[in-house]
Order: structure tokens, then sequence, then C-alpha cells
């Protein structure tokens, strides 16, 4: 009795707790050996016994980490690294110029220089004007809908009108000579206003073709049907059959019913929906946005003034005095300093052209679109990965991008043209394009913006040829970050020239 006593006692005291899981664990871990001995029995495999050699080595057969064999490739902190330079290098530049020139940025000279001359307008006038060539289209457009006028005639009219509307402020900006600035942003409104109407123009001659074919069809095959009784039924099943399925899909008969069809879009609202949307080709149905988030707006127009102002700020510390600089190497031909200043605009010049395209690109063609619950946001895509020249000029400006490749492109491959012959004439006609926003507010033309769009074409053909990868990648950013400089210092040189030392040497 005592005994029994004893083992109850010590069965429940924490010694026997401690024994019955020791015991427990002893337990599972022969068990547990005894399953793996088991699995290794019948799989037929032998465990070789580990042996513990005397030397303990420690090496074995591997590959150094920065080999191409090793399989490694994170080098974030070499990114990492890069960042801090570039921010030690562009910081001690910053010094630099500020010990040099001291404070440069003057809000009140830039807002003079915006308001050159309050009470002459030709810009303000040139802007005001492009209505008369919108409104022309548009009277045009209604007169070919309602059969006024044949297609013949309508594409005559088109022609003259939006040609008139691409040459008339060259004309004018050469005579008057308004300011530089004012001049550029009403080149590039005309400019847009252009490839508008001409998306608008070949849009609605689609649509009036479409219509008439269908019309035609349709006469066709009542003339086939008429009088014959199968017909009749057969048409009378289909009717039932198509008011049965309304019955059941009623949500995409109504989808259906609220999009526009031609001639329907010829009106006002839509044409200057169109004029005003972030965007270069026209359909009938944009996709539209179901509201206005304020939230969203208000983060774009604080980037969009903050990042303006930090430009503009730069421009006045920064850029100016590099360029004012570089005249005298430039007159000079001395290669070696002309090379100096180019790489040391290079900088400064390609963050305001970084800012340039996240302000205008992000923030107001999102400000415009959120606005008008204008739907497609896909204004740019990722150029900053470009391994090709080619895919650069594709991703960066998708609104061009795709006027191009709608009204050009395509076209030409449907008349028989190669890719090659394609991809040419649209860097032909972007060439011409950024020499006239360049040589008409500037008020002379050297065709430099040219012949930099014209060398993308060998730049292009080169790095796909050659280069590949990162390689490709860095020939793209080199290609950006150099070539602006050089056209920048080119048509700053040349208007310095023109229009300040041969005024003084004239009144000398």
């Amino acid at each position: 009795m005592q005994r029994t006593m004893a083992k109850d006692v010590n069965n429940t005291s924490p010694n026997g707790q401690t024994r019955r899981r020791k015991g427990s664990e002893k337990k599972e871990e022969a068990s547990g050996n005894t399953d793996v001995v088991k699995t290794a029995k019948d799989s037929g495999e032998e465990t070789p016994p580990v042996e513990r050699k005397p030397d303990d080595p420690i090496h074995s057969d591997q590959s150094s980490l920065l080999s191409n064999t090793s399989g490694f490739n994170n080098y974030r902190g070499f990114l990492n690294l890069c960042i801090v330079l570039l921010a030690m290098s562009s910081g001690r530049l910053v010094l630099e110029n500020l010990i040099k020139y001291g404070i440069l940025v003057d809000p009140i000279q830039m807002l003079q220089i915006f308001l050159q001359d309050p009470y002459s307008l030709p810009n303000g006038t040139l802007a005001a004007l492009i209505n008369v060539f919108i409104l022309i289209q548009f009277v045009i457009e209604k007169l070919v809908a309602e059969s006024a006028i044949s297609d013949k005639v309508s594409r005559w009219m088109s022609f003259i009108n939006i040609a008139t509307l691409i040459i008339f402020p060259v004309v004018v900006i050469t005579i008057i000579k308004p300011m530089p600035f004012g001049a550029i942003c009403v080149s590039g409104m005309y400019t847009m206003t252009f490839l508008k109407l001409i998306s608008y123009t070949a849009v609605n001659t689609w649509c009036r073709r479409a219509l008439r074919e269908e019309k035609s069809a349709r006469k066709r095959s009542f003339r086939k049907d008429k009088g014959s009784q199968k017909g009749a039924t057969q048409s009378e099943k289909s009717k039932k059959s198509d008011a049965s399925e309304a019955g059941h899909n009623g949500s995409s008969v109504q989808e259906q019913s609220d999009q526009v069809k031609y001639p329907d879009n010829l009106n006002l609202k839509d044409l200057y929906y169109f004029m005003v949307a972030p965007t270069l080709c026209y359909e009938l149905n944009f996709p539209r946005s179901p509201r206005i988030r304020k939230r969203f707006l208000l983060r774009r127009v604080i980037e969009l003034l903050f990042l303006v102002h930090l430009s503009l700020g730069l421009v006045q510390q920064w850029i100016v005095p590099t360029v004012m600089n570089a005249m005298k190497p430039f007159s000079e031909m001395d290669f070696k300093r002309m090379v100096e200043r180019i790489l040391k605009l290079a900088v400064p010049n390609h963050f305001i052209w970084l800012m340039f395209f996240y302000f205008f690109f992000h923030s107001f063609l999102n400000i415009s679109a959120e606005l008008l619950r204008f739907a497609d946001r896909e204004f740019y895509q990722d150029w900053w990965n470009s391994e090709s020249v080619g895919y650069f000029w594709r991703n960066w400006n998708i609104p061009t991008y795709r006027w191009c490749r709608r009204h050009v492109y395509k076209p030409m491959l449907r008349h028989g043209y190669s890719k090659f012959t394609g991809q040419t004439v649209v860097f032909f006609i972007s060439a011409i394009f950024h020499e006239y926003l360049l040589s008409v507010p500037l008020h002379m033309f050297r065709l430099w913006g040219f012949m930099g769009m014209i060398m993308q074409i060998p730049l292009a053909m080169f790095v796909s040829a050659f280069l590949s990868g990162f390689t490709a990648n860095m020939a793209v950013w080199v290609s950006i970050i150099i070539g602006q400089p050089i056209a920048v210092l080119m048509y700053v040189h040349d208007y310095y020239i023109e229009n300040y030392i041969a005024a003084n040497t004239t009144a000398s």
C-alpha cells in the first residue's frame, strides 16, 4: 500500500512529469529513427556514415561572385552607390554654381519676360484664330454628310483648310516676330490642331464610306428578298429572335443604343471635346470615367505648379549662365571648350527634360483627362527601359505614336510599302515638326532639330545591329543626355549671334 502511494506521489511530482516527458521524447526519437531506417530500407538506399576529417576542410568548388558562372545577379548596392555618387556630384555642381553666380532666380524677371509688350498680343490673337480653321472644317464635314458637296470637293477643301492652318502661324510669326516663348506655345497649339483635324477628317471619311456600303448592302438584300414569301417568313423569324434576345440582354442593347453613330457625331460639342481631349486620334465614342476624382486632381495640380516653377528656377540659375559662357567657345570653334560646355550643360538640361516629361505627360495630361472624364490615361510607357531607339520613340509619347501609326504607318503598309519605308517616313515627318516648333518661334531656319531627328535612323540601326540588353539601354540614354544639349546650344548660339551681336554691330 505504501509502495503504491509512493509511486503515485512520484508520478504527480514535477520530477515525475519530467521523467515521463523525457521518456516520451525518447520514444518519439526512437520511433522517428525507426521510421527513417524503415524508409531507407524500403527505398533500398544505404546511408553512409558521416566521417569527420581531421583537417576540417572548408573549401569547395565555386565561382567568384562577380563571374558570369556564379549566377549572382543582385547588384542593388551598386545602384545605391551610383545614386549616392550622382547626388554628391550634382550637389557639388549646385554649390559651385551658387558660389560663382550667387542666387539668380528672380520670379519678377520671369514674369516680365512672359508679359513683355502686353498691349501687343500676336500670340494670343493667333491662339484665338485657331477656332476659325476648326469651324471651317466642321462646316465642310456637315456639307459632305448632307451630300451638299461631293467627296472630291470636300477632300480639296479640307486639304486647303488644314494646309493653311499649319502655314498661317509661320507667316504671322515671321513678319511680326512676337516673344519666342509665347510663339513656341502657339506653334505647339497649331501643330496639335493640325494633327487632330487630320484625324477628325479621316475618321469621318471612314464612317461615311462604311455607312454608304451598309446602305447599298441593305438595298441589294431588299431587292433579293422582295416578292419571296420565304424571305418574308425568315425575316419575321429573325425579328422574333432579335426581340427575344433584346428581352434577355437588355443591358447590352441599352449600351449599343448609347453609342454615337455617324453622322450624329457631327456637332460642335463633340468636336471641341476632341480638340481639348488629351489625344490626337479621333473616335466617335471615347472611353469615359464615371466621375472626377478631386483628390487625384488636386495632387496633379500641385505637382504641375511645383515642377513648372522649379524648372523655371533651374533655367535661370543653371541653364542661362552655362549657355552664355558657351557662346565664346562656339564662336571661336574651340572644340575642347565646346565639349566641356556641352557636358556641363547636359546634367541640368536632362533634369529639366525629365521634369518636363513628368509635369506634361503625367501631371498636365492627367489633369485634362480628369476634368474631361477621359478614361484612356496611357500617355507613356516604360521608355526608360528602352533597349532600342525605336522602342523609346514608340513609348515616351503615346498620343503622337498612335497618330503616326494610325494615319501614316498603317496606310503606307496597306498601299504596299515596306516597314522600313514607313518608319523612315514617320521619322521624317517627326523631324519636320521638331524643326517647325523650334525654327518658327526663334525666327530662323537652321535645321538642327531636323538633322537631330534624321540622325536617329542610323543610330537606331547601329543600336539594333551591335548592341543589346543594358548596353543598348545605355546607348539610348547617352543619345538623350548628349543630343539635347547640342541642339540647345546650337539654337541659342545662332539666336544670340543673330539678335544681339548683329544688333550691336549695326548700332555701332
